[in-house]
């Protein structure tokens, strides 16, 4: 139990059930598709559409999800089951199987190939939607979707392509970090509402398999390519979601993947977040030095929820959720990119932000007990 309370929590979490949820069942929404737009601009108005993407449909199926049966979310669930619905109706590939990556403005498939982050995504929101709603069809959905992943994208070395074609066919992409971790938060989120013998398997040999093609030896940091790749570099924001994601499963707590995750955090950490304003850069090389110093409000939130699982880390908390909130948060939505002078460099607010804040404030309220 935390000797320590965080004052500035039920600020954040207001500001989350009082304006972010609302805009996307508002001005967010589109009626006619029933689906989220892409982004909204920092008047609440949609930007033009250009696509809509099935992972962005399916993080916003999580967002409604998570909020079935709490107070005051008699909403959640109807909304949910329209996001359910048009995952389906929109994105499934009928006849090759599998979901498309987008769809044009008029509801038409636009990019067909099939990529294993939307189909990650599509697995840990159905697996979190199941668990509320225990609807058979939900768990059918999320049952096929552990199939194409596993017929499909596997590699046989316990990791999986990246992208292919619409109809399976090779592209050649080879794995990358990015989508691999997030098929590990699907297969955690699976296992979190069934015991599935398949699915830790599969998670179990992701993980050697990551030990084993992403970490660098010296660091322990997870590489977002392989080893031995071109032009390679590692992101603080996606060690401390792997942290997270290790250190709070049984099933992978103790395997060498976390403990190199546990190395890399503090690694991370050292050459990766401004000791006085709490900013996480971007994109560092291998020696630490920054490549890329732009701020990004998920990698925020992920270092914050990642400090919840850190031993003795009560006043580092305390400031990380007071420089989310005093540099991202504000009266009309959030900010999703600070340059390195901490100056916005992006107004828009996409669809798919609010499930990082979600995840984070739900490890923030597990972290107070």
């Amino acid at each position: 139990m935390p000797s320590a309370s965080l004052p500035a929590l039920n600020s954040v979490l207001t500001h989350f059930h009082s304006l972010i949820v609302p805009l996307w069942q508002g001005p967010g929404w589109n009626a006619e598709l029933a689906l989220p737009y892409e982004a909204l601009d920092a008047d609440h108005r949609p930007l033009p559409p250009q696509r809509y993407r099935a992972m962005a449909c399916a993080r916003q199926l999580y967002l409604f999800a998570s909020l079935i049966g709490e107070p005051g979310a008699t909403f959640a669930e109807e909304r949910a089951a329209a996001l359910f619905r048009s995952l389906q109706r929109h994105f499934h590939d009928a006849e090759h199987g599998g979901w498309f990556y987008s769809i044009d403005p008029a509801g038409q498939p636009l990019d067909t190939r099939k990529d294993l982050y939307t189909h990650a995504f599509i697995i840990f929101a159905c697996a979190h939607y199941w668990a509320k709603v225990r609807e058979p069809l939900v768990e059918s959905v999320l049952n096929g979707a552990l199939e194409v992943v596993a017929q499909r994208f596997a590699s046989g070395d316990g990791l999986y392509e990246a992208v292919l074609e619409r109809n399976w066919s090779s592209l050649n992409a080879g794995p990358l970090q990015n989508p691999l971790m997030h098929l590990a938060e699907g297969f955690l989120a699976t296992l979190a509402v069934r015991e599935d013998p398949k699915v830790q398997a599969a998670l179990l040999a992701l993980a050697t398999a990551m030990q084993r093609r992403f970490i660098d030896r010296q660091h322990g940091v997870m590489m977002e390519k392989p080893l031995g790749a071109v032009d390679n570099w590692f992101e603080p924001g996606h060690q401390f979601e792997w942290f997270f994601l290790l250190e709070s499963s049984d099933v992978l707590r103790g395997t060498a993947l976390h403990a190199s995750l546990t190395q890399a955090f503090a690694y991370a950490e050292q050459n990766g977040v401004d000791k006085l304003s709490g900013a996480v850069n971007g994109m560092l090389a291998l020696d630490g030095t920054v490549r890329d110093a732009t701020q990004r409000i998920w990698a925020q939130a992920e270092y914050l929820r990642a400090l919840t699982l850190r031993p003795h880390s009560e006043a580092l908390l305390q400031r990380q959720l007071k420089a989310l909130q005093a540099h991202f948060l504000h009266d009309k939505g959030w900010h999703e990119c600070l340059d390195a002078e901490s100056s916005v460099s992006r107004r828009d607010m996409p669809s798919t932000t609010p499930y990082h804040l979600a995840t984070c404030y739900q490890g923030l309220t597990n972290y107070l007990g």
